[in-house]
């Protein structure tokens, strides 16, 4: 399987901003939160890039994308109708090509190995596995259950010598914690805990002719969900839950962006110097509160 294209999907009329806002990244720099989504994909050997955004906003994101501008492909979404739509939009783009998809609004930091070496990134895990396998793959994170709310969610079963990896049985978008009880677990992951989707997924030309379908039946009027269309695919092709080793941030969610901008400081190169300045701010903080 050979996977050379992305679609990010950026057309959400209250998301559309995100990928725009500004941060610091890993090694120093400046860089839009969009850069630094485009440097993810490219990480793992993506050649083109397809954004999916509203009418309009190709200039703007056009300048946040800075030096990887010219390998972006925009795909205006014209009408809102759900992120299964927005994925559906780059149907063209895609082809019959399995593609990798990643949203807008998340970024993504790999683990650590114990010697301060970072791992491959969590595009490049999710790619590899998908290529081995030659089949659709989701990347997901053990998740607890108060999350429930904000994820698409699967069910299924480990495979058999792999510990991250799991075939999918079941997609459910938010579920309540009673659905997830009765529908999602995951023999083997902890009590509390489910495999929510992580953000990124590795999906093959089956998903386009699902949602096209989907697309049909609505008459075109939505909402066109993603997870549905997942849930059809395990019916009928194989299709896995991989487990990344590494963890998404969510900047659109009330503190995301202080909390992924956090995240990629203190696995970056300036570390030490950011913790020396949280500590200083901890203790002005107790100094203030003990007066």
């Amino acid at each position: 399987m050979n996977i050379r294209k992305a679609v990010i999907t950026a057309a959400s009329p209250s998301q559309r901003n995100l990928p725009l806002q500004t941060l610091v990244d890993r090694d120093g720099k400046q860089k839009s939160a969009l850069c630094v989504i485009i440097e993810e994909a490219r990480s793992a050997g993506i050649e083109e890039i397809g954004i999916v955004t509203c009418p309009g906003d190709e200039n703007t994101y056009m300048a946040a994308a800075n030096c990887h501008a010219t390998r972006l492909h925009f795909i205006e979404q014209p009408i809102p109708l759900g992120y299964g739509y927005g994925v559906y939009s780059a149907r063209e783009f895609v082809g019959d090509e399995p593609f990798l998809h990643l949203v807008s609004d998340h970024l993504y930091i790999s683990h650590e190995h114990t010697n301060g070496t970072s791992t491959r990134t969590c595009a490049q895990q999710l790619i590899e596995v998908a290529q081995t396998e030659s089949c659709a793959v989701s990347a997901v994170q053990a998740t607890r259950e108060s999350m429930l709310p904000f994820y698409g969610t699967v069910g299924g079963r480990r495979v058999a010598g792999q510990p991250n990896v799991y075939t999918v049985e079941n997609v459910i978008e938010k579920p309540t914690p009673t659905e997830a009880e009765q529908q999602l677990i995951v023999p083997g992951l902890r009590a509390g805990f489910y495999l929510c989707f992580f953000g990124m997924h590795v999906l093959t030309p089956t998903v386009m002719n699902i949602l096209a379908e989907h697309v049909t039946r609505s008459g075109g009027r939505g909402p066109i969900q993603l997870s549905p269309a997942l849930a059809e695919l395990a019916a009928v092709e194989r299709y896995l839950a991989f487990e990344v080793q590494g963890q998404r941030y969510d900047i659109g969610v009330h503190y995301g962006l202080l909390t992924a901008q956090l995240a990629l400081a203190l696995s970056g190169r300036d570390r030490e110097e950011v913790l020396a300045q949280m500590v200083d701010l901890l203790a002005a903080r107790s100094l203030v509160s003990g007066q």
